[in-house]
């Protein structure tokens, strides 16, 4: 008996009993659907954290500065000179200062918005387009000019999209609005990403204190690494201690995060698995069940010369089949969920969020189906195979 028919003996028994079929195979179905579930939502996670990283920059290093208690200070100028100092790994550099408290327009106060003193290459950094006048200048920073740039949400909610010119008080000092940002958000809102404000830096930090946070952007992503040392031992020269300092990459924290998810989702899925071998279980279970069923069926077959590894192919290529339409189903019911989860998590987290099972992903849940059930169809089969043929005859 050739494979061929084997194969096509396999599908009229599986479609001669499509009920007992389609439970059989269900924990297979189940499993192969939840594998592909969680891998897709897997991939979903990673590129959501990805690109929210990417509008921080993942080419951009933060670095914080204690300096209290240290026997030498570092300024700024240090820090622009540690920068062109280490020019084959660093590229961009800006101070920046939070200023706390509120944003008074009129007689309007603010107490959403996020007030940043930063420089002229904050803008570059962050790829901030300027929608109206013009952005801040290495003279404001020089002069410490009282102006600032605003986002669409002010300039919209509180100047009605004429806001150039204008005047606002941050800290109990007047600025003057040079600039607006290009909206970045689909819709302004407080606190979003358009209600914000930026100043030069040397103003902040008159009114808050000394500078204690930079952005530095790296020549090269593939060395940011490199980088971080380069610009860990510079900071260590300075203060002769690692205690008053800390450098963060954008790019690491997003590494560290996608390995967290896929540890995560290797757990979820490896528990997802075990129903992929309860399945085979119970591919093995009705095969036994198929294999008394036919015990003289089998007796017939080999008392006309049929050969043990003809019975053997023919129970193995059943218990396949099985599992391999039980895998096919599956990864249809995972690709289905897939699109609805991507659905339900865009709306519940307001963000998009593509549940997308990689095509490898697939290709191993089904090769994995398939394996299982021929590893669980052995032992039928091999029980089938050696029945002796005069006791099967016999049997009723």
């Amino acid at each position: 008996m050739s494979i061929f028919e084997s194969l096509e003996l396999a599908v009229k028994n599986i479609v001669s009993s499509k009920t007992r079929t389609f439970l059989t195979m269900l924990g297979i179905i189940i499993g192969v659907a939840a594998v592909i579930l969680i891998e897709g939502l897997g991939n979903g996670l990673k590129g959501y954290v990805t690109d929210s990283f990417s509008d921080l920059g993942t080419n951009t290093l933060n670095v914080t500065v204690q300096s209290r208690g240290a026997t030498r200070q570092l300024s700024v100028d240090d820090m622009y000179d540690i920068v062109s100092e280490n020019s084959g790994y660093l590229d961009l550099c800006s101070p920046t200062v939070s200023m706390p408290g509120q944003v008074k327009i009129g007689s309007d106060t603010v107490s959403t918005t996020s007030v940043s003193g930063v420089s002229e290459d904050y803008f570059t950094i962050y790829g901030r387009e300027i929608a109206q006048g013009r952005r801040l200048q290495y003279s404001d920073i020089a002069g410490r000019a009282k102006v600032c740039v605003i986002g669409a949400y002010l300039d919209q909610a509180y100047f009605g999209g004429n806001s150039v010119g204008q005047t606002l008080r941050v800290g109990g000092q007047s600025l003057t609005v040079v600039g607006v940002l290009t909206q970045k958000d689909d819709d302004l809102e407080e606190s979003g990403s358009d209600d914000c404000l930026y100043l030069p830096y040397s103003t902040a930090a008159r009114l808050t204190g000394t500078v204690s946070a930079y952005v530095i952007t790296v020549k090269d992503e593939e060395q940011v690494k490199q980088s971080v040392s380069v610009l860990e031992s510079a900071l260590y020269e300075v203060f002769a201690s690692d205690d008053y300092y800390n450098v963060t990459s954008m790019s690491e924290m997003v590494e560290t995060m996608t390995s967290m998810i896929n540890i995560l989702v290797g757990i979820l899925a490896g528990i997802a698995a075990i129903s992929l071998v309860v399945g085979g279980i119970g591919i093995m279970n009705i095969m036994l069940v198929s294999v008394t069923e036919r015990t003289r069926e089998i007796g017939i077959r080999k008392s006309l010369g049929a050969k043990e590894r003809y019975i053997m192919q023919q129970f193995v290529i059943e218990a396949a089949c099985t599992s391999a339409l039980g895998g096919v189903l599956g990864i249809l019911l995972g690709k289905g969920l897939s699109t609805v989860a991507s659905q339900v998590a865009s709306s519940l987290m307001d963000a998009s969020l593509n549940v997308s099972p990689t095509m490898s992903a697939v290709a191993l849940a089904f090769g994995i189906s398939v394996g299982i059930g021929i590893l669980f169809g052995y032992l039928p089969a091999k029980k089938a195979a050696r029945l002796n043929p005069i006791d099967a005859l016999h049997y009723d």
